[in-house]
């Protein structure tokens, strides 16, 4: 297996109470994964007490790691909206499982659009969410500990089969929870598949190699497949454990959703069956507020009726129309020409 296609996403502590020996501990997490020759993408911190996370913002602003606040009720989210949104780098999440959804909760997706843009990146709608996941924005505490995710897209490279890329899936996450057997305070294997920009990294490259084409591939049970396995054969599993198809994050997903080929049905309908909702969606600042509400409450119904996690993050630049092509300036979203909902 080449070594330089081991690559964590993320590892995440949750603490209540984090101070710098939480950094230390990320550090030395760091350090011993790399020591195996694993490369290691980001480093993050949740902490479930807003105020503290908001003070650890401005005390970590120099400091390599990213922070979560974890599910917030739309009060907390109202009340602190200004301080929240204007933070360094606070991924946070608004848990609709049990609510009923109104146009409140669709305005305070445009207030963001509105007034912070940028931070439509790092919030998202959850249902039915578990706790304990690495992945940002849909990362949840429960209990003090970490996790780890990975980026296993990369693992398919060199490929010619879907089992042969499961099993190198599998094999590292052996390797994993091996290395961190005796660590108390490992909570587990979050073996989602997070894709990122193209070639190897991209989920879309490889499924298109499998069956020539993406549209194609929707009507097959790839997806499936994939899912049962990272489910079944995970040693430790925690979190989401399910497929990701963030529309702009894996760039060759976005080419098909520039094409028309992956639209807001044929996301939710992947999602239904195998993925783990909607992911980082481009909207125009002239979307209806209505179709926004119809999504969250579809999608609110599909999750509370399959008991399955499925959240919504839609993103905008804050200025690009329908018909517009986006202006992110965010090096993990490749920018496209915004299609209505």
């Amino acid at each position: 297996m080449n070594s330089n296609n081991k690559i964590i996403r993320s590892i995440c502590f949750f603490n209540k109470s984090p101070d710098e020996k939480s950094l230390s501990k990320l550090d030395a997490l760091k350090s011993l994964f790399e020591s195996k020759q694993f490369q290691v993408q980001t480093k993050r911190l949740v902490c479930p007490d807003l105020k503290k996370t908001l003070i650890l913002d401005k005390q970590f602003s120099q400091k390599d790691c990213y922070l979560s606040a974890g599910s917030l009720s739309f009060e907390i989210i109202k009340n602190n909206f200004d301080k929240l949104l204007s933070s360094n780098n606070i991924a946070f999440n608004l848990d609709l499982t049990n609510f009923e959804i109104n146009t409140d909760h669709v305005e305070l997706l445009f207030n963001i659009i509105n007034k912070y843009p940028a931070k439509t990146f790092n919030f998202t709608f959850v249902f039915n969410n578990p706790s304990s996941s690495p992945f940002f924005p849909s990362a949840n505490f429960e209990k003090d500990g970490f996790s780890v995710g990975l980026q296993p897209t990369d693992l398919a490279e060199g490929c010619n089969n879907l089992d042969e890329w499961l099993n190198k899936m599998k094999e590292t996450w052996l390797e994993i929870n091996e290395l961190l057997a005796d660590n108390q305070e490992f909570l587990g294997i979050d073996s989602s598949v997070a894709p990122l920009n193209n070639g190897k990294s991209s989920f879309v490259n490889f499924v298109k190699k499998l069956t020539g084409d993406f549209s194609r591939s929707a009507m097959s049970d790839i997806y499936i497949q994939t899912t049962k396995f990272i489910k079944k054969e995970n040693p430790k599993p925690i979190g989401l454990c399910g497929l990701m198809f963030p529309a702009l994050e894996d760039f060759e997903l976005s080419d098909e959703y520039e094409k028309g080929n992956f639209t807001i049905e044929r996301n939710i309908y992947l999602s239904l069956h195998s993925g783990l909702g909607i992911d980082t969606y481009p909207i125009g600042i002239d979307e209806k507020p209505d179709n926004i509400l119809n999504v969250l409450k579809l999608v609110q119904g599909l999750s509370n009726k399959y008991k399955k996690p499925l959240s919504a993050r839609f993103v905008s630049d804050g200025k690009s129309k329908i018909g517009q092509k986006s202006d992110f300036k965010n090096k993990f979203l490749n920018d496209v020409i915004i299609r209505p909902l």
